[in-house]
C-alpha cells in the first residue's frame, strides 16, 4: 500500500480505538480527538481522509472547508442534523450515517419509559422514595387505565418507529400514525394505522412517541399548542431529537395535568442548562414533575451490541470510501 490514510473519530470514542483499527488498521490510523466542540477540532482534522463523528459536537461550515483530503464523513448514529450536508456535497464529500445500529434498543427505551410512566412505576417509587410517610397504595398514581385498546401515536414512522409501534402492538395497543414522506402501504404491511394529519395524530394519542428526525420542519414541532391538542391525562414519549420538543412547554402540561406524564431521553442540548426550566422543574420536589417526568441522558441507543454495531458499520462505511467502493446510507 503506498498511502496510509488517516481517519479521525471527533468525539464521543475515547482510549484505543479496537474495533476501528481491526476494520481500517492495514489502511489508515484512526484517532480518536474525543473533543467537545468543533474549535477542539482545530489543527487535527484538516488532512483526515475520512471524518467519524457522533453527537458530542456538531460539524459546519467552519470545518468542512478547512477538509482537503476528506472522502466520507460518516455520522456514526441514526440523526445527522449535526452536520452540515448542504455544503459538504457543495465541497464533493458525501456524509452517510448508521441507521439501523440501535432501532431495537430505542424501540425497547420508547416501550420501556411508556410502561413506567402509564403504570405509575416511576411515579410510585419517586414518591415513596422521597416520603416515608407517603401510603404504601396505589391511589397515589391514580388514576391508571388498562392499556389494551389504547391509541399508542407515533410521530414518524421509520425503522425504530415500525420497531416501536409492532412492540405497542404486541401489548394489545392501537399503534397509529402520522407520517407524510412515508410511501403507502406501510400501514398494511405493519397492521396499523396511519392518519393523514398531525392534528388527528394529537387528539387520538393516549400515549404520543416521537420517531422523527430533526429538520426545520419537525424543529419544535410538539410545542405548547400541539400539546394542548392531547388528550387530557395523555403521555409524551421523546426518544428521537430533543429539539422536536419544546420541553420548555412541559412543565406547564404536567403542573396542570393535560401531561399525566413525560419520558424524555433527549433534550435540546445536552447536558442541559442548570437553569433550563424544563429541567429545574424536573429537579424540583415541590413541582409535579419531580415525579411525573423521567429524564434519561441521551441513552435509549444504547446496549453494548449497538454500540459495537455502530462503530463497527461506521469503520466499514470509511474502508469503502478509501477503497472507491459504493457507498451505502448517504444522506446529502
Amino acid at each position: 500500500m503506498s498511502q496510509r490514510y488517516k481517519i479521525v473519530i471527533t468525539d464521543f470514542i475515547t482510549g484505543t480505538p479496537e474495533p476501528e483499527n481491526r476494520i481500517l488498521g492495514e489502511l489508515a490510523d484512526v484517532i480518536p480527538l474525543d473533543a467537545m466542540s468543533e474549535k477542539e477540532l482545530i489543527g487535527k482534522i484538516e488532512d483526515a481522509h475520512a471524518v467519524m463523528l457522533y453527537h458530542n459536537l456538531s460539524i459546519t461550515r467552519l470545518t468542512i472547508e478547512r477538509l482537503k483530503n476528506c472522502k466520507l464523513i460518516v455520522r456514526c448514529g441514526v440523526g445527522f442534523d449535526n452536520v452540515d450536508r448542504e455544503f459538504a456535497r457543495s465541497r464533493g464529500i458525501p456524509v452517510a450515517n448508521v441507521p439501523d445500529y440501535g432501532t431495537e434498543e430505542v424501540a425497547d427505551s420508547a416501550i420501556g419509559l411508556m410502561l413506567s410512566l402509564t403504570r405509575g412505576i416511576s411515579q410510585l417509587n419517586s414518591l415513596l422514595r422521597g416520603d416515608p410517610n407517603a401510603p404504601w397504595m396505589y391511589t397515589p398514581a391514580a388514576p391508571l387505565h388498562r392499556l389494551r385498546g389504547r391509541v399508542f401515536a407515533l410521530l414518524g414512522l421509520g425503522r425504530i418507529g415500525a420497531a416501536t409501534a409492532l412492540r405497542a402492538k404486541a401489548l394489545g395497543m392501537q399503534p397509529i400514525f402520522y407520517d407524510p414522506y412515508l410511501r403507502d402501504g406501510f400501514d398494511k404491511a405493519l397492521g396499523i394505522v396511519r392518519v393523514d394529519t398531525y392534528e388527528e395524530l394529537l387528539k387520538s394519542a393516549h400515549v404520543l412517541s416521537i420517531h422523527c428526525p430533526l429538520t426545520p420542519e419537525t424543529k419544535g414541532m410538539v410545542d405548547a399548542a400541539a400539546i394542548a391538542k392531547m388528550p387530557r391525562g395523555s403521555y409524551l414519549v421523546n426518544s428521537a431529537r430533543g429539539a422536536v420538543v419544546d420541553t420548555t412547554a412541559i412543565p406547564d402540561a404536567i403542573a396542570s395535568g393535560h401531561l399525566a406524564g413525560a419520558g424524555i431521553d433527549v433534550l435540546p442540548t445536552e447536558p442541559p442548562a442548570a437553569d433550563d426550566p424544563f429541567i429545574r422543574a424536573w429537579r424540583d420536589p415541590s413541582h409535579p414533575a419531580f415525579h411525573r417526568v423521567i429524564v434519561n441522558p441521551h441513552s435509549a441507543f444504547y446496549a453494548e451490541e449497538g454500540l459495537l454495531d455502530m462503530r463497527v458499520k461506521g469503520a466499514q462505511a470509511c474502508k469503502k470510501a478509501l477503497l472507491g467502493q459504493p457507498l451505502v446510507n448517504v444522506v446529502n
